[in-house]
């Protein structure tokens, strides 16, 4: 999905992840305004890719996105929108992050808000 919308992750820091997608003819409805389907594609992306970078160093662990939703609150036209996404609440089998999606001059585009199941499967060994 990411590289047929153009979506790049551009930094990542102690608590957050950032990423850009461009608004073109991959990411656009057919009136010209960036989809909001797009919009909600890069914030899972963002978001799922946040909860595997902080589940990495477990070989058992996989993430996987479970709910998502966003408010779609000004029209984007051309450029590139930037989301930023930062923790709400970590667990151990559930990530819940906030995703706010803005314009090339910081209007806010899309407030988004993803949950990420964490499974993790059971050792061989595990009560033996």
């Amino acid at each position: 999905m990411e590289g047929s919308l153009g979506i790049q992750i551009t930094a990542v820091g102690p608590d957050f992840i950032c990423g850009e997608m461009p608004v073109d003819k991959r990411t656009t409805q057919p009136f010209g305004l960036l989809h909001g389907g797009a919009s909600i594609s890069l914030a899972e992306s963002l978001g799922s890719y946040a909860s595997y970078v902080l589940t990495a160093d477990e070989d058992d662990a996989r993430v996987a996105g479970i709910e998502v939703s966003g408010s779609h609150v000004k029209a984007v036209r051309s450029g590139f929108v930037t989301g930023v996404c930062r923790p709400v609440n970590l667990g151990r089998t559930v990530h819940v992050w906030r995703i706010m999606i803005r314009d090339q001059q910081g209007n806010l585009n899309c407030a988004a808000n993803l949950t990420v199941k964490i499974s993790r499967r059971r050792s061989k060994h595990a009560g033996a």
